[in-house]
């Protein structure tokens, strides 16, 4: 048989996409010009009801997010107490090391009721009144603290913030900024753990636009921009660089709170990324086993994770997703990214979707590098939710009208409350894929991406008139 007629035959095999209704058209081409848009819709026995650009590959942003949830949900236990997750504190010799194990709730806020860097001080306090050095360790995972493909830029800020298996407080510093007088710098006040250099300006009237820089591995802030006279104290999260150290630095404050002396330093405990951390290198005799460590004093039990998974979806928590591909990683291997991308490859392969239809350098979306088809998505959705696990992770998802990053789209349209979606937002970048409840009752699985919009517009309006569009003909 020939090439070109064995080419024929597969054509004619395939049956051909279905144009997408006049509506839906008329709504993608309310875009920017130059906006890609993609967009598939499957009805309720997998028939494609609309194709645009379906095998295309587009930047997905954070619904990288479902790639990464679902391989955690179908991966890790969901419904019990984080026990595995949970971090720790022991002694050696006079030093005081807390270690992380993957858990992204830990947090040593003032008034903390649950996963409290408290409880484990208080462990301490009742041990010993005086200790040298204060050691985070973060060593039970590989130290790759950013994805590849994320802009540097992002890290000042909390959605760019590094990722360790020791986190603190969502891996981000607290500050308090205060107007001053027209014309003078604000007030701006922080717990000591950033040098700050202000170069922020109080204006009369208009609107507060801070800008924050900060240069990778520095201790130095610099916050420039305007704030409004007579505005209220507003917080301002800017991100940190080794959160292992933070926790530590945390931990040090909180001890001597209790009233134990602390006569170290406060130090880290990182480990290298080696290439037996990626699955495709790995062969030879195995690591040596190293000693173990002295028993810990306490270690801290965690929500379940499927509360975490919740929060992640809802809002798009950046480093929530990123641990969480690390932890799916640990299930099998060294908790490094290659590992979890590896288990997420698995999951799709196992679904049957190809392999070009995706790449992946992350777990939460930052990263330019990740691609994605539409029909891959709508594939993946259609597969969650037909396994046992499928409703309880629809449920993580944010609801149009309602809540998380769609609480203010499709508000007192036909879709306010019928749709169910993660969202994502980069660089040029727009997305939302789950599911709806259309006009007849049935519910539609989709996937939407925009592409190469024009730093100066918004793909979300045509997105959504299209989605709207399908709803009410359908």
């Amino acid at each position: 048989m020939t090439p070109i007629l064995l080419t024929l035959l597969l054509a004619a095999a395939t049956p051909a996409a279905p144009p997408p209704p006049d509506a839906v058209s008329a709504a993608i081409a309310r875009a920017a010009p130059g906006t890609r848009i993609g967009l598939v819709v499957v009805d309720e026995t997998g028939r494609e009801i609309v194709t645009v650009r379906a095998d295309e590959r587009f930047m997905p942003a954070s619904n990288t997010k479902i790639f990464t949830t679902a391989a955690a949900f179908a991966t890790l236990d969901m419904t019990s107490p984080d026990g595995g997750g949970g971090a720790e504190v022991r002694l050696e010799g006079r030093d005081v090391v807390l270690t992380g194990h993957g858990d992204a709730r830990l947090s040593s806020a003032t008034g903390c009721r649950s996963d409290c860097l408290a409880d484990l001080a208080h462990a301490v306090a009742a041990r010993t009144r005086v200790v040298h050095d204060v050691i985070g360790d973060d060593s039970a995972f590989p130290d790759e603290r950013w994805p590849q493909g994320m802009s540097w830029n992002n890290q000042a800020g909390r959605y760019g913030t590094a990722i360790s298996a020791l986190t603190i407080d969502d891996n981000v510093v607290a500050l308090s900024v205060t107007p001053g007088a027209a014309g003078a710098p604000p007030a701006i006040t922080g717990d000591g753990y950033y040098t700050v250099e202000n170069a922020a300006t109080t204006v009369p009237g208009g609107k507060t636009a801070l800008e924050v820089t900060r240069l990778p591995g520095s201790a130095v802030l610099r916050i420039g921009g305007t704030v409004a006279t007579g505005a209220a104290p507003r917080p301002l999260l800017v991100g940190i660089d080794d959160p292992a150290h933070r926790a530590a630095w945390r931990l040090a404050q909180l001890l001597r709170a209790e009233g134990v002396r602390v006569t170290g330093t406060v130090s880290v405990r990182h480990r290298p990324p080696s290439p037996s951390d990626d699955p495709a290198q790995r062969g030879g005799a195995p690591a040596p086993h190293a000693p173990d460590p002295p028993a810990a004093l306490a270690r801290l039990v965690p929500p379940p994770l499927g509360e975490d998974v919740r929060h992640t979806n809802k809002v798009s928590q950046n480093l929530h997703a990123e641990l969480l591909l690390r932890r799916v990683g640990a299930a099998t291997g060294s908790g490094s990214v290659a590992d979890g991308r590896a288990i997420v490859a698995r999951m799709l392969g196992g679904i049957g979707i190809p392999r070009w239809q995706y790449a992946f350098a992350d777990g939460s979306g930052m990263s330019s590098y990740n691609r994605v088809t539409p029909r891959a998505t709508v594939t993946l959705l259609r597969w969650i939710a037909a396994q046992p696990w499928g409703a309880a992770w629809r449920a993580t998802l944010p609801v149009g009208g309602v809540d998380g990053t769609l609480a203010s789209r499709f508000h007192a349209t036909a879709l306010d409350g019928q749709l169910f979606a993660k969202t994502g937002s980069l660089n040029a970048t727009s997305a939302v894929s789950g599911y709806l409840t259309a006009a007849s009752g049935h519910v539609l699985t989709f996937s939407a991406f925009a592409n190469d919009v024009p730093d100066d517009a918004s793909a979300t309006a045509a997105i959504d008139k299209a989605l709207l569009a399908v709803a009410a003909t359908h």
